[in-house]
Order: C-alpha cells, then sequence, then structure tokens
C-alpha cells in the first residue's frame, strides 16, 4: 500500500481510537454532578468508573484472539457499534443502574477498538514502516487525553446541554468511523473453519473480573485484608488456572500460550505490566494534585497536564520516523526505559510548594519515555510472531498494560489515601486544631473552597507530600521495566505487512503438504482472499 493509501486507510482507525480515548476521559469532571443528579451513592460512582475499565480489560485478549480468525474490518465496526449502542444508553440512563450496564457495553467495544486498531495496522503497514505512522497515534492519543476533560467540563457547565451531552459526543465520530472504515479499508478475508473457546473466554474473563473488583475496590469497600479480599483474590485465582488447564487443550485457545514461550512477546508482556502499572498509576493522581494541593480549577488542571502529553507526542514521532529509517529499535526502548523511571524520580520530589514550571519539566521527562516505550513495545512484538498469531501478541501486549494500570491505580490511591490522613493529622495536631469536624480528616476529598485558610495549607501540604511519594513508589516498576526491556534481543524489522506474512505463510504450509488429498481440507488449504464488504 502507498503511503495516501494507508493513511486513507488510518482516517477509520485513528477516528475509532479517539473515541475510546475520550469514552475514558470525557466524563471525569462531569461524574460528580452525574451521581448528584440520579441520587447515587459514593460506591456507584466508584462502579460508574470501574465498570467501563473492568469491561474493557477483560474483553481485550478475546477481541485479538478473534481478529486471528474472522474478518477484522467487521469486528471493528461490531465495537464501534457497541460503542453507539452504550453511549445512547448512558446519555439516556435515569438511574444509576442502567448507567453502570451502560459503561459495560461501552467497555466492551473500547476494548475491541483498543486491541484491534494496532492489530490492522500490523497487517496494513510492514513493521519497517509503521514508525512513520507512530506520530498519528501520539496525536490521537493526546488530543484524546486533554480534550476529554475539557470538553466533559464545557459540555456539563453549559446549561442548554448538560452532563448527558458527555456521552451523546463521541456518537457522531463513532459513525463516521464506521463510515470511514467501510470506505477506506481494505482488508481480504480469509475463510476457514474455527472453533471459538468459549469455556477458555469464560474462565479468562471471569478470573480477570474478579482480580480487577479486588484490586478496585480494596481499602475503599473493604479492606485489603478481609473475608472480600480473600474471596476475590481466591477465586480468580482458581478460575484462571481453570484457564490455563482449558486453554492448553484446546485447538483454537484464545489466549495461545506457546505465543509466551517467544522470549520478545514474554519480554514484552512484563515490560508492559510495569509501564501501564508506574505510568497510570502514578499520573492518574496529579490532575487531583493540580486542584487541591496546587488550588486550580478542573479545567486548568487539564491544561496543566499538557507537557506530559507533549513529551509523549514528540518522542512517539521522533522515535517512530528514526526507527523506519534506521530500522534499529532496541536502543529507543532503552532511552524510553530510562527516560521514564528518571521522569518518576524527578516527580518524587514535588510538593504544595513546587513551581509548575520544574512539574512541567519533570513531566515532559516522563512523557517522552512513555512515547518511547509504549508503541515501540508492541513494534517489537509484532514483529516477532507469525502472522496468524498478531492479534493475539497485540492483544496480550495491551492487556497486560490495562491491567497494570489498574492495579497502580488502586495500590496507589490506596497509599496515597493513607499518606494524606497521616500528614493531615500530623498537620492538624501541629496547629492545635481538633481533628473530625469536617476538617477533611475523615477521610473524604475536601472541598478547598469552603475551607479556612489555616486549614487548607494544611491539606494542599498533605497532598503535595502523598503525591510525591506515590510517584516514589511507582519508580522502582518503571526501572523493572527496563530490566525487561534490556534481555529483550533486537531482531531486524521485516519489511512485509502483516496479510503479506500471512500468505506467504499459507502458501508455505500449502507447498509444504503437497498435492495430495490430505491437504484439500478447509483448515489445510492455501487460503483464498475474498475482499471484504
Amino acid at each position: 500500500m502507498s503511503d495516501r493509501q494507508i493513511l486513507q486507510a488510518m482516517s477509520g482507525l485513528m477516528a475509532g481510537m479517539f473515541v475510546s480515548i475520550l469514552a475514558g476521559t470525557v466524563v471525569a469532571n462531569a461524574l460528580p454532578r452525574i451521581i448528584a443528579d440520579l441520587g447515587a451513592s459514593q460506591s456507584s460512582y466508584t462502579w460508574v468508573v470501574t465498570a467501563e475499565l473492568l469491561a474493557m480489560t477483560a474483553t481485550v485478549p478475546l477481541w485479538g484472539k478473534l481478529s486471528d480468525l474472522y474478518n477484522q474490518k467487521l469486528l471493528l465496526q461490531i465495537s464501534l457499534g457497541l460503542f453507539v449502542v452504550g453511549s445512547l444508553l448512558a446519555g439516556f440512563s435515569h438511574d444509576v443502574s442502567l448507567l453502570i450496564f451502560s459503561r459495560v457495553a461501552q467497555g466492551i467495544g473500547a476494548g475491541g477498538l483498543t486491541a484491534l486498531a494496532q492489530v490492522v495496522m500490523a497487517a496494513i503497514i510492514p513493521p519497517r514502516r509503521l514508525g512513520k505512522y507512530a506520530g498519528i497515534f501520539g496525536a490521537v492519543f493526546a488530543v484524546g487525553t486533554v480534550a476529554g476533560p475539557l470538553i466533559g467540563g464545557v459540555l456539563v457547565d453549559t446549561s442548554w446541554l448538560g452532563w448527558r451531552w458527555c456521552f451523546f459526543v463521541g456518537v457522531p465520530f463513532a459513525l463516521l468511523a464506521i463510515v470511514l472504515l467501510q470506505l477506506t479499508l481494505k482488508l481480504p478475508v480469509r475463510r476457514r473453519e474455527a472453533k471459538i473457546d468459549y469455556l477458555g473466554a469464560f474462565l479468562i474473563v471471569a478470573g480477570v473480573c474478579a482480580l480487577l473488583i479486588w484490586v478496585s475496590l480494596a481499602g475503599n469497600s473493604f479492606d485489603w485484608a478481609s473475608w472480600q479480599t480473600a474471596a476475590l483474590t481466591g477465586g480468580g485465582l482458581v478460575l484462571l488456572v481453570a484457564a490455563v488447564f482449558v486453554e492448553s487443550r484446546v485447538p483454537e485457545p484464545i489466549i495461545p500460550l506457546g505465543i509466551f514461550r517467544n522470549r520478545t512477546v514474554a519480554l514484552a508482556t512484563v515490560a508492559s505490566l510495569f509501564v501501564g502499572l508506574a505510568m497510570f498509576g502514578g499520573t492518574v493522581f496529579l490532575s487531583q494534585y493540580f486542584q487541591i494541593s496546587l488550588g486550580k480549577s478542573p479545567t486548568v488542571a487539564g491544561l496543566m497536564s499538557l507537557p506530559m502529553i507533549l513529551g509523549l507526542l514528540v518522542s512517539s514521532t521522533v522515535a517512530g520516523q528514526i526507527i523506519s529509517k534506521t530500522g534499529r529499535w532496541k536502543a529507543y526502548l532503552v532511552a524510553g526505559g530510562i527516560t521514564m523511571t528518571a521522569g518518576l524520580g524527578l516527580l518524587s520530589t514535588i510538593g504544595s510548594d513546587t513551581s509548575f514550571g520544574l512539574t512541567s519539566v519533570y513531566m515532559a521527562v516522563m512523557g517522552i519515555g512513555v512515547g518511547m516505550l509504549m508503541q515501540n513495545l508492541v513494534l517489537a512484538a509484532q514483529n516477532d510472531v507469525a502472522a496468524t498469531e498478531l492479534g493475539a501478541a497485540t492483544s496480550v501486549l495491551s492487556f497486560f498494560r490495562s491491567l497494570g494500570g489498574t492495579i497502580g491505580t488502586s495500590v496507589l490511591g490506596a497509599i496515597l489515601a493513607s499518606r494524606v490522613a497521616t500528614e493531615m493529622t500530623k498537620g492538624l495536631a501541629d496547629a492545635g486544631i481538633p481533628t473530625g469536624g469536617g476538617s477533611g480528616g475523615d477521610g473524604a476529598v475536601p472541598d478547598m473552597a469552603t475551607l479556612p485558610a489555616p486549614i487548607r495549607e494544611i491539606v494542599e501540604h498533605a497532598y503535595g507530600v502523598a503525591t510525591g511519594e506515590i510517584f516514589l513508589v511507582a519508580a522502582p516498576f518503571a526501572f523493572l521495566a527496563l530490566l525487561a526491556v534490556l534481555f529483550i534481543k533486537e531482531k531486524p524489522l521485516k519489511t512485509t505487512s502483516g496479510m503479506q506474512r500471512l500468505a506467504e505463510e499459507a502458501d508455505g504450509a500449502g507447498q509444504e503438504g503437497g498435492s495430495g488429498p490430505s491437504r484439500t481440507s478447509v483448515d489445510a488449504a492455501p487460503a483464498q482472499p475474498v475482499e471484504a464488504g
């Protein structure tokens, strides 16, 4: 495909990716208003956030496997359709139960978009040329991440729109993506008999959901050491062990266990887990730091994260261009691991009195590291697997990155809450102010506008100290990602796309089997490309 054809095909993919990112960010500033309007509880607030993340993370491997078996273009359009249905249900919700259900539908659709967009990219673009287009991914990620909270804040504050438009706003983009995919994306459909491993899919989803529910709610809804923890972790591990047993024996496993025998895939998976844990777990609390410790508004707090996003965008674009020209990629993974670790270490020094200029430099350093790591880990794995396993390899990396982010957010959130409580108790005692009575020492997030000046200073200091500490905790995980990257063996980037490799592998299988009758079954015969759509 020419560059023009690739860019045309990417238009629908990028519109879909933008929708997926927007779904997770646009409601951030609107949730307090949504929960208040629906008369829901703090527990419901948590579930509105968690439901989409659970559904997205748990279904990514399923979408990846389906992409190895069925029409990838149709699967993309189905995932976008699910997102549209979930968005409309959420927008018309009049009780929190329907809202949570709709977020599950959105999450399933977002899981498909997360897995399939990168699979299709690998199918149409050779690894050697893929770096040239990494900047487009970075741009979409940056725009969706920054614009989401800003759009959400504007919609909520506009009287004639309201919070329901936070869900409706993504629908036109999703419908546009479906149309663009139909018009621009041409993929061959390789028809073969396939059996879906329904039992394995159920066990994987159930086991992962049990563990994600535990890390999402532990420390908030129940203690880390409690019977709920024992039930969820024990049940989740039993289900996952059963899933491994099933996956090792079925002909078409959802996650082919043999893929982890590939050294590159195994190490990239470990690195993706730690990148997700360090990146998402550390940065998710920056907005809270800007609002509480620095006293900024939600809109301004969203703009203050721009240095990190711009660092990510610039580094992913520049590194991608150089990788496409030289074919060398490991140096950028190593540099990304070092830079991300350094950025988290620098961010661990921030406090309530740190200037925004200094914080911006620290965020940019971290963003540069993430930009060099995140997409190039996927590139390394896709380059080293058979074309028939591109979907599985890509979805495994996305799954573990999301899993790491979920775990990191929960664990670091618990550390933040504990440290804030300790610092506030100490500050109030030193100031001679009795604790309790709505001072913010009871674990609730304080409303800074209602606090008297002496208490506000104590709260600002407490959140500044606690935010620095969670970056210090996240830094070792970034270092572990660096160690995993160091052991990845650099291999030359392939110059053929996934579709070309798939045809070559199919032709090779047919030649090895000879021309006898034993090779004429649907499974064995070389697949014939059929124009999709």
